[in-house]
C-alpha cells in the first residue's frame, strides 16, 4: 500500500495546482501617489537649489522607479495567478531585466547633459526606498491569511431560544 500524496502536491499524471489566491495590486496606486507627492515637492526645490537639469533628473528618476515597481507588481501578480511557484522566478527575472535596462539608460545619458545622471541615480535609490516602505506598510496593514479563514457563524433566527445553537444552512434541521 502506498502513502497518499502530501497535501498541496498533485498526484502523478495530474497538472500542477492552479493558484486561487487573490492578487491585490492596490499598493501600486498608493506608491504612485506617494511618489507623485514627493516628486511635486522635490523637483522644484531641487531646481531652485541645484539647477533645472537636476530637477529633470528627479522627475525622470521618479518616473523610472514608478514604472519599474508597476511592471514588477503586474508581472508577479500575473505569474501568481498561474501558480504560486512561478512568482519567485518571475520576480527575479523581472529584477534582472530592469537592472540591465537601468544600467543601459544611465550609461546612455551624457555625463554633463540633461537630465543630471547623479541626481537621477539618487532619485532612483530614494524612490526605491519610498516604494519599499509603501509595500511594507501595505503588507503589515492587510489581513493576509495563511490558511482559509473559518466561515462566519450562521445567523440566529429571531424565534430561536437562548442557548440554542444557530442553524447551519449546510445541515438539515433536526427532526425534519
Amino acid at each position: 500500500m502506498t502513502a497518499p500524496p502530501r497535501p498541496g502536491r498533485p498526484r502523478p499524471g495530474q497538472p500542477p495546482p492552479r493558484s486561487d489566491a487573490p492578487w491585490d495590486l492596490s499598493f501600486l496606486r498608493v506608491g504612485a501617489l506617494a511618489t507623485a507627492a514627493v516628486t511635486a515637492v522635490a523637483a522644484p526645490v531641487t531646481g531652485l537649489a541645484a539647477g533645472w537639469a537636476d530637477a529633470a533628473g528627479v522627475v525622470a528618476g521618479a518616473a523610472v522607479v514608478t514604472a519599474f515597481f508597476v511592471l514588477s507588481g503586474v508581472v508577479v501578480a500575473w505569474a501568481g495567478r498561474i501558480d504560486d511557484a512561478f512568482t519567485l522566478p518571475a520576480a527575479l527575472l523581472t529584477f534582472f531585466l530592469k537592472a540591465v535596462v537601468l544600467f543601459g539608460v544611465l550609461s546612455a545619458l551624457p555625463a554633463d547633459g540633461w537630465p543630471d545622471r547623479l541626481t537621477l541615480a539618487w532619485t532612483v535609490v530614494v524612490g526605491a526606498l519610498l516604494w519599499s516602505g509603501v509595500q511594507l506598510r501595505w503588507v503589515w496593514t492587510r489581513p493576509l491569511y495563511y490558511v482559509t479563514p473559518p466561515r462566519p457563524p450562521a445567523a440566529r433566527s429571531p424565534d430561536a431560544r437562548p442557548g440554542e445553537p444557530a442553524a447551519d444552512p449546510g445541515r438539515p434541521a433536526a427532526g425534519g
